[in-house]
């Protein structure tokens, strides 16, 4: 059997890594370009063709037409550098919190969206408490999310390994973290641990009824009619032509798929703009060519924009084929008057506050509503992380407060709920 051995460089020895495994007899060692590696991406391809050049284990590989590349992927991530982590160095803490290199980088993204850019460090601590609480799991796509998740919440919430397992049936934790306990990915070797599991699970209940799968989760589902969701799709977005991947992307991600289509429908196609102006933007009178379609080629020059206006828009002066073209859009670092939202009195225990900042996707319930403890109440968003905030009491809903779309702040009010 062929042995094929992957690994990320985040500690700063995955060269050496790669080449013990070469020769201990591994087949295939993977490796990044030059110009797209170390940190958490792959050892360098170039020094390890270098290292064995006339040994045993020679490549063949030609170094000249190697360095051809890498000046081409040196450039090609210049265009990309408003998009870079940040990440300077490897970091040899790799080996206390077990991150995934795949998801080191993202995470520390997604942390910095989430408002916890100075709180780095404590983010990789939790993700190794975190892996306990979950039992110590093999951490890769989707698995890692799970406690990437975890250990966020926990940082924003200032949450220790003790208050998750005494507090556990009050928190509102992450969709992924309920979800990875009631068996949506399957059933852990050694099971769940405990009492974690059933105080997470308590009043939670899957749509089959069950409180959690006892086998593979795949396995309960109904079959899945692929030309009846390709005509309900088509149906759906007449003015799109709906392909077999596109039903395989929408029964895998359903959400996602749609918000795609949505800002296709609205933008167009946006892949045949150049790459550059994409991600940064045009510079006064800098003119572009975009060919719409094979022979029918636009030349767009920004000549103006103006100042923001009263109501957070500025106006783009644009020329259009020598033609002006004027277009009003909204800034969005607009920062004139904010809306001012309540904040949770963490003392009255019929306070739900956000647990952290997201966007409300769906208010669950209603005044007058009678509510159990751990019943959901809203559904938050932020930076791909769903988070069902429940109701910490039993009560009858007094106010609500969230509303769907709405933008807010961890411990923003969501919900009063009347425990008297």
């Amino acid at each position: 059997v062929p042995i094929h051995v992957h690994t990320h460089d985040t500690a700063g020895i995955g060269a050496a890594s790669m080449l013990a495994a070469a020769e201990a007899g591994a087949d295939v060692v993977d490796v990044a370009i030059d110009a797209m590696s170390g940190t958490s991406s792959q050892p360098s391809m170039g020094a390890i063709v270098g290292a064995v050049r006339n040994s045993p284990l020679d490549t063949g590989l030609d170094p000249e037409k190697i360095n051809q590349i890498n000046e081409y992927w040196e450039m090609c991530r210049e265009v990309y550098g408003p998009f870079e982590s940040g990440q300077k160095s490897g970091s040899a803490d790799v080996y206390s919190h077990e991150m995934p290199g795949g998801q080191y980088t993202n995470l520390l993204f997604q942390s910095t969206q989430l408002g916890l850019a100075g709180q780095w460090p404590a983010i990789k601590k939790a993700y190794a408490a975190a892996n306990r609480l979950l039992g110590d799991i093999v951490k890769v796509t989707p698995s890692s999310k799970v406690v990437g998740d975890l250990a966020q919440f926990m940082v924003q919430n200032n949450l220790s390994e003790e208050d998750v397992i005494e507090q556990a049936e009050t928190l509102s934790f992450p969709t992924s973290v309920v979800e990875y306990f009631q068996g949506y990915l399957g059933i852990p070797h050694g099971g769940f641990p405990e009492p974690l599991c059933s105080k997470i699970l308590k009043g939670k209940t899957l749509p089959n009824g069950k409180q959690q799968f006892t086998g593979r989760p795949g396995a309960e589902m109904d079959p899945y009619d692929f030309d009846a969701a390709k005509a309900e799709l088509q149906a759906q977005w007449p003015q799109f032509e709906i392909s077999d991947f596109d039903v395989i992307s929408h029964a895998l991600y359903p959400k996602v798929f749609n918000g795609y289509l949505e800002f296709k429908e609205k933008h167009g196609d946006i892949s045949i703009v150049p790459t550059r102006q994409f991600l940064v933007g045009m510079e006064i009178d800098e003119e572009i060519t975009i060919e719409i379609s094979h022979g029918k080629t636009l030349y767009i020059c920004l000549r103006g924009v103006s100042d923001v206006d009263d109501n957070g828009n500025r106006t783009l002066n644009f020329e259009l084929n020598g033609g002006p073209r004027i277009i009003t859009i909204p800034d969005e670092e607009f920062s004139g008057e904010k809306v001012v939202r309540e904040v949770a009195d963490t003392s009255i225990s019929g306070h739900v506050a956000a647990p952290m900042p997201g966007v409300v996707i769906e208010v669950k319930c209603k005044v007058g509503d009678h509510v159990e403890v751990g019943e959901a109440l809203v559904v938050l968003s932020a930076m791909k992380m769903e988070t069902v905030v429940s109701a910490p009491v039993t009560g009858v809903v007094k106010r609500v407060i969230a509303t769907p779309n709405a933008n807010l702040q961890a411990g923003d009010l969501l919900i009063e709920v009347d425990d008297s």
